[in-house]
Order: C-alpha cells, then structure tokens, then sequence
C-alpha cells in the first residue's frame, strides 16, 4: 500500500500542474461553452497532452505506450481537475482504451493503441442504456450475421461519444438483462452505417450522445476477447475508470476548497475579514479533513491498480462513494461562502459545482457504490 507519490510521479503531477494552469485553466472551458465548441474540447491542447506523454501514461510500452502506472495517470486526472481541463483522456485512455488493452488481440491492440497514445484516434465506451449507471442491465443486441455480428438497440450518456472516432460497443450476446454472463465488446467505427449519434451537452459543457444502432453490420475480428465473456474485461476497466475519476473529482474538490479559503481571508462584513467568523472557520476545518482522507483513499485505489490487488474492486467502490460525497460537499461549501456571488457566472466556482453534479452521476452515484462494497464485503 502505497500513500505517497515517489520522485518521478512527484515530477509528473507538477508538470501536468505547470501545463494545464498556463494551457488550460477554467477559463478555457468558459470559451468553450461560449463558443459552442461542437467537440467540447480544443483538439490542439489535446496534441499537446499526447505528446507530453499523458495518453500513453499507463498504456503498454510494446505499443508505443510508458507503462508508467495508475498512479501517474492519477497524479496527471488530479491537476486536469482542478483546472476542469476538458480532454478526451478518461473516454479514450481509461474507459475504451483499456477495452483494447484487456481484451483485444495483438492485432486489434497494433491498429488501435499507437493511435490513441498518439492523440490521433479517440474512442468512447458506449455502455449505459438508461438514467443511471447499470453496466449489467444491456440489452442491446449483437446477432450473429453472415458477415459477423448485427448491432441493435440504443446507448445514453456516452462520453465524448459526439467526437468519437471509434466506439467499444457494450452487447447483449445472451442471457438478459442483469446477467452478467452474455455481454460482449465490440470495437465499432463510429461512422459505420446504421449508426446515429446525437451530441449531449451536459450542464459542466462536457461532450456526450446519445446513440443509436441500427442493423450495424460489423465483422467477427471486431469482437473484444471472447464472445459473452465480455463482462470479464468490462468490469476490471471500469474499476479503473472510477478510480481515475475520483482521482480527477478530487483535484476539483481541493481547488474549490483553496480557492474559498482565499476568498474567505479577503472578504469583509462589518469591517473585518469572514475567515475569522468561528462558524466559517468550523466548516472550512471540516471540509478540511474530509479532503486529506479522501487523498488516501484515491491514492490507496490508485495503488492497488498498479499492485494487480484483489481488494482493488470494494477500494474503486469506496474511492468513488467518497468522492462523489466530497466533491459535492466542497462545491456546495464553495458556492454558499462565497454567497449570492458564488450562484453567478462571474466567477468560475459555478463551472466546480456544475462538473460535481456530473461526475457524481458517471460511473455511479454514492447509493449504488455503497450497495456493490457492501455486497462485495458479504453483506
């Protein structure tokens, strides 16, 4: 168990830290948003990521990746939080790159990898079908076809699936609804002929869509891994995802926080500063130590990634559980102690409280976190 980040993640987090606040602080996601960007990213910025390595961080090196770890990817997620740095980095890297990673064969890793590692291809998981998170509940379907599988049925909430060069496809092969057993992957060029996608915008101006398939013809080699046995690659990918998340919620939350702390050291009512109101001062301290357990509980998650760890899926349930409730605590601290100017576009804590709201929701709320540790810990 590893708490602490050694020399050469240390020299990462304050490179990624150096980048995004002189390339990509919150005010570029502000012109984003204003300008309707259609990719809800700048596609230059992301250049700039890939060749600092940042989409390589954690892919193989056989492929052109640094296999640096979870740990650095997570030093780097923690930095793009506190800037609300908009990338395609979790879509493509973590969520449908790891897909590839786990799951493909040589031949499918060497003609996707190098791609994304490049920040030539992004790729999105397409895998909820309704409102909330339930990776087992699919119930779109892959039928066996003379030239290899029909894709039928609709996805919701597929980040960055708007901008998407290729989709990893979430399939019912068999079973139902629920069964964990008859899910496959599917590796699917997004403009592929029956498939319609609609843009989301969500409310932190993030890209999303919401897709159809219909009759979606695709060949046998663009199966990941072994038919039906899908959910033995999806479920390590997105405990890792939720790790990676919580990682990125957590460099939102501590900014938050250090940015009210400053406002609450220059603000003054009745002739002195607010910082030295006891009852401000109380929930700051609060707020305080609920961020230095949630740094040890992500950086435990992201440890136990690298370390291959068997408790690693109760810890990403616990880390994102406890994330979703910080984050959302610091945002509403924020917004409320800045008062009726932290509920203005004035100034960018909104832009905080709006992206908390999202990720709460992505891969998970609290309830369904603490009913998986739960059932993961025999209860």
């Amino acid at each position: 168990m590893t708490l602490v980040l050694n020399e050469e993640q240390r020299l990462l987090k304050d490179t990624a830290r150096e980048f995004v606040q002189a390339s990509a602080p919150v005010g570029a996601l502000r012109k984003l948003r204003d300008a309707k960007d259609p990719l809800c990213y700048d596609p230059q910025l992301w250049q700039q990521m890939a060749e600092l390595g940042w989409a390589g961080v954690v892919m193989p090196e056989s492929y052109g990746g640094l296999d640096f770890g979870f740990m650095g990817l997570g030093a780097v997620l923690e930095e793009m939080g506190r800037t609300l740095t908009a990338s395609p980095l979790l879509a493509s890297v973590v969520l449908a790159g790891q897909c590839i990673v786990l799951g493909g064969s040589d031949a499918q890793k060497q003609a996707v990898l190098p791609g994304i590692i490049e920040g030539k291809r992004t790729l999105a998981l397409a895998l909820e079908e309704g409102h909330h998170h339930n990776p087992t509940g699919v119930a779109l379907s892959a039928t066996r076809s003379a030239p290899g599988y029909t894709l039928n049925g609709s996805k919701t909430f597929v980040l960055d699936g708007a901008s998407a060069d290729q989709l990893v496809v979430v399939a019912r092969s068999s079973g139902e609804p629920g069964d964990t057993s008859g899910i496959s992957l599917f590796l699917v060029d997004a403009d592929s002929a029956g498939i319609e996608r609609t843009r989301t915008v969500l409310i932190d101006s993030r890209n999303a869509a919401n897709i159809v398939f219909n009759n979606v013809s695709v060949p046998a080699d663009a199966l990941l891994g072994e038919l039906d046995k899908g959910w033995a690659v999806l479920d390590p990918v997105l405990d890792r995802a939720r790790i990676c998340l919580a990682a990125e919620m957590l460099g939102g939350a501590l900014e938050a926080f250090e940015r009210t702390v400053e406002y609450l050291k220059d603000r003054e009512q009745f002739g002195v500063k607010i910082g030295s109101f006891q009852a401000l001062k109380h929930r700051a301290a609060q707020l305080f130590t609920e961020l230095e357990l949630a740094k040890s509980v992500v950086l435990d998650a992201l440890s136990a990634i690298d370390d291959q760890r068997a408790d690693l899926p109760a810890l990403a349930s616990l880390a994102k559980a406890r994330l979703n409730d910080v984050y959302q605590l610091a945002t509403s601290e924020a917004v409320q102690m800045h008062g009726g100017i932290g509920m203005t576009d004035e100034l960018d804590i909104g832009f905080f409280l709006k992206r908390s709201r999202t990720t709460i929701q992505m891969l998970g709320d609290s309830g369904f976190h603490r009913d998986r540790y739960a059932t993961l810990n025999g209860y």
